[in-house]
């Protein structure tokens, strides 16, 4: 075994021999696997083997459908059989809701080139025979579903690494991973030591063990996942001599079971509600390739469902029963990526649809590793989405719900209750008083609408019970003054001597005087957005700096991954150690004047002023900024002071109507002023040229920024797309994000985010479609739960076009 290498990947299941062939398929040759046992010894040998490109979020389903199309090269690089059948699938819906969710992902794949077809249940059972059609109420055909051998797709990934120079060390524990002063890594192994730049723990059910070598606590958790194979039935038999395929998958969702062809029979799996954990704290090293005891009562449930469901089941007998341990993040997504304060060290874990994802997520590591960016836009499943909020605890707990809601609906207004509320600001009792539904934001529970005694969200893909009462909100703020709390904003406080530089590097704005704010794009190198803040100039060299919440964790790496190495910067994320208030609308400058002895008139304290004022007793940084677009002023405070900012706005604001407002209702808001928001508008894959913010980029400002000649570029060019508003002639629904955008009868975008306009009383969405035809007046349309809708752009926003309330 050698002792030094360029990178070293920890895990020979599927995903690190992706990882590891992928890393030589890029030029990195002086790399080498270590498994611990034999590959696959850990969840990828027992899998079912089936793989699918839906996925909730639209770029995790790109790179399923990439890793599909893998399968071929690496079998042929490396002569292994991967044993892949693509037979094709049916998704199936046993009720309205679940049709038009289904109706919904129909429209996702028609921009991501996924051919699916809506279908009859009727068709269904024609294509699929084992089915009863009375039991459901439509499908959706997928031709690019199917299974495989999960042995010979690993070492196919390894035989084909290792054509391309890669090295794979079986029977090699990795005991303990040390970072020396130089900064390389020392993997301490049974077999001796590897000195290395880079680490990938790719360590499946051991993630947890190897996360901790180096201080790390993953929320990775093993679940027990059952699935029966069948005895030999002989409708699988005359269906295979009838047409001469194999039967196809089928996902039957309200039933929590899918199925496919097993050799003469057929293997159905299961997500059970009554769900169990294994090895909840520490996952044994001397487990390998063992079974854990078949729990037949605990999926009785669902096998009723499916013996009703696909009757021929009622006749045959169960042959084997698979209990085998899957480990899940609490989202069910994988975790992948660098992690911050540990430079070299990479995690690839969690990817419980291994077959699915391993190609992608291979893929996207090794693009990370060797240019820097991963290539795609993987927030999905960047390890960044958690912060240390996500404990042993927390885990379990979401883990444990997602399990048991894997197929289930989860409707655009629907919060899951598991691991809450964990975070919270002082507010949160007082503002749970007065009616609040929360939602939960990178673990900060947050107030989504005020709901009156008695009411409370009904589920539904169209408009619910929240509606008239986020109105009621949305028109508190345009016709008088309204308050949020806003502590989910993330916060961050830069400085030193060398701080004004280095913003001016790291930004593409105009640095801002003192006592003034501007709107500050972030690039990558490659000129796409990486961040969108608001960035503050407080005096005496100090900077506020605010930005989206979800990204925390994902901008601090970045933040910290570019300081100078001087220590003339320091940059500190406030979180909640920093609370918030907003208020706006007409009546809010009469209500911030008589809380504070400050001057807030206009001439004042203008648009985009802030400075520390009191309100009432309470110290606070105000800026004159608000993501409503009206009138407004965002307020920051000490968590300690938060209750007494909020009854000294609240008091004063009793005379003018003062009301609360929620995030459902800021959405509404921001729509009729055409304002993106991070993670929705603006992603790692789009210029600010294509997202419209392109205003703010300094491009001649002498000092430079990051990204700066590719943003340049980008202006001469011409970018391929532009996001643009549209208004929508809808029914009862209105778009929640990712559905298709046509022109002239062809798909040429995809929506972004949307809702309706309380205001404007009007339906927007918001999405991103070629430049050839963003101006163009007529001829869209966008569809909506299976039914397209007419469109228009809305090039000028719904409300104050000229800005003039917001600068009042």
């Amino acid at each position: 075994m050698k002792s030094h290498a360029k990178g070293v990947v920890i895990g020979g299941g599927v995903v690190g021999c992706s990882v590891l062939f992928h890393l030589a398929r890029h030029g990195w040759t002086d790399v080498v696997l270590l498994e611990r046992d034999e590959l696959t010894s850990g969840s990828t040998w027992h899998a079912a083997g089936g793989m699918h490109t839906i996925n909730g979020d639209p770029n995790v389903a790109k790179l399923q459908k990439y890793t599909i199309s893998l399968y071929k090269e690496i079998e042929e690089l490396s002569g292994q059989a991967t044993g892949v059948h693509l037979t094709g699938g049916v998704l199936l819906a046993a009720t309205e809701a679940r049709l038009d969710w289904l109706r919904g992902v129909v429209s996702k794949g028609r921009y991501l080139g996924i051919d699916l077809e809506v279908i009859s249940a009727k068709e269904a059972a024609e294509l699929m025979p084992l089915i009863d059609p009375k039991q459901f109420v439509g499908a959706v055909r997928n031709k690019e579903d199917g299974h495989l051998d999960p042995s010979g797709v690993t070492h196919a990934y390894a035989k084909a690494a290792r054509k391309l120079g890669a090295e794979v060390e079986r029977f090699t524990k990795v005991e303990d991973i040390v970072r020396r002063p130089d900064g390389l890594w020392r993997v301490i192994t049974n077999r001796g030591d590897v000195i290395t730049e880079q680490v990938v723990n790719a360590g499946g059910l051991w993630a947890r063990e190897v996360g901790r070598m180096v201080g790390l606590e993953l929320p990775v958790l093993a679940m027990e996942h059952m699935y029966l194979i069948t005895e030999d039935m002989p409708e699988v038999a005359d269906w295979n001599k009838k047409t001469g395929t194999e039967i196809i998958h089928a996902v039957d969702f309200d039933g929590e079971i899918y199925l496919r062809q097993e050799r003469g029979g057929m293997l159905m799996g299961t997500y059970e509600k009554a769900n169990k954990v294994w090895s909840e704290f520490s996952t044994p090293w001397n487990f390998g390739h063992e079974l854990l005891e078949p729990d037949i009562d605990r999926i009785a449930p669902s096998l009723e469902v499916g013996f009703r469901h696909f009757p021929a089941f009622q006749k045959t007998g169960i042959k084997q029963i698979i209990n085998g341990p899957f480990t899940f993040a609490p989202d069910g997504n994988p975790l992948v990526g660098p992690v911050r304060g540990l430079p070299g060290f990479w995690v690839a874990c969690g990817v419980m649809a291994g077959f699915s994802q391993g190609g992608g997520v291979g893929l996207a590591l090794s693009n990370w590793m060797i240019e820097g960016d991963p290539g795609a836009d993987i927030w999905a499943m960047d390890v960044a989405r958690y912060g240390d909020w996500a404990t042993m605890t927390y885990t379990n707990a979401k883990v444990r719900e997602n399990y048991s809601r894997r197929f289930s609906i989860r409707f655009p207004n629907e919060e899951l209750p598991a691991g809450r509320p964990l975070k919270t600001t002082p507010l949160y009792d007082t503002l749970s008083a007065k009616g609040a539904q929360w939602g939960v934001a990178f673990g900060l529970e947050v107030p989504l609408w005020y709901a009156p005694e008695g009411v409370k969200d009904e589920f539904s893909w169209r408009r619910s019970t929240d509606f008239d009462h986020v109105g009621s909100e949305v028109a508190a703020v345009r016709n008088g003054v309204g308050l949020s709390e806003i502590s989910s904003f993330a916060k961050y406080k830069v400085t030193g001597e060398g701080a004004a530089a280095w913003l001016d590097r790291l930004l593409a704005c105009r640095m801002p005087k003192p006592g003034r704010m501007t709107l500050a794009p972030m690039l990558k190198e490659d000129g796409k957005l990486i961040g969108d803040f608001t960035l503050a100039n407080v005096g005496e060299g100090d900077w506020f700096v605010a930005g989206s919440g979800v990204a925390e964790q994902y901008h601090m790496r970045w933040f910290e991954a570019h300081l100078p190495k001087d220590d003339s910067v320091q940059i500190k994320s406030l979180g909640q150690k920093l609370t918030g208030l907003a208020i706006a609308g007409p009546k809010a400058r009469a209500v911030l004047a008589k809380v504070t002895r400050a001057d807030v008139s206009n001439p004042a304290f203008p648009f985009m002023a802030v400075a520390t004022i009191d309100i009432g007793m309470a110290r606070c940084l105000v800026g004159r900024v608000s993501y409503t677009g009206d009138l407004g002023y965002e307020i920051w405070m000490p968590p300690e002071y938060q209750r007494a900012a909020y009854q000294a706005l609240i008091t004063a604001g009793e005379e003018f109507g003062i009301g609360m407002f929620g995030s459902r209702a800021l959405n509404a808001l921001r729509l009729e002023k055409n304002y993106g928001s991070w993670a929705r508008e603006y992603r790692p894959i789009y210029g600010p040229l294509e997202a419209g913010l392109d205003r703010f980029v300094a491009y001649g400002k002498e000092a430079g920024f990051i990204g700066k000649e590719a943003a340049i570029a980008e202006r001469k060019q011409g970018g391929k797309l532009r996001l643009r508003a549209f208004i929508v002639e809808a029914t009862d629904a209105d778009v929640i994000g990712d559905e298709a955008i046509w022109h002239d009868g062809v798909v040429r975008g995809w929506v972004t985010s949307g809702g309706y306009a309380h205001n404007a009383k009007k339906s927007i969405a918001m999405g991103y479609v070629p430049k050839e035809i963003a101006d163009r007046p007529d001829g869209f349309e966008i569809e909506i739960l299976g039914k397209r809708h007419a469109a228009r752009i809305q090039a000028t926003p719904l409300f104050d076009a000229n800005f003039e309330r917001m600068r009042a």
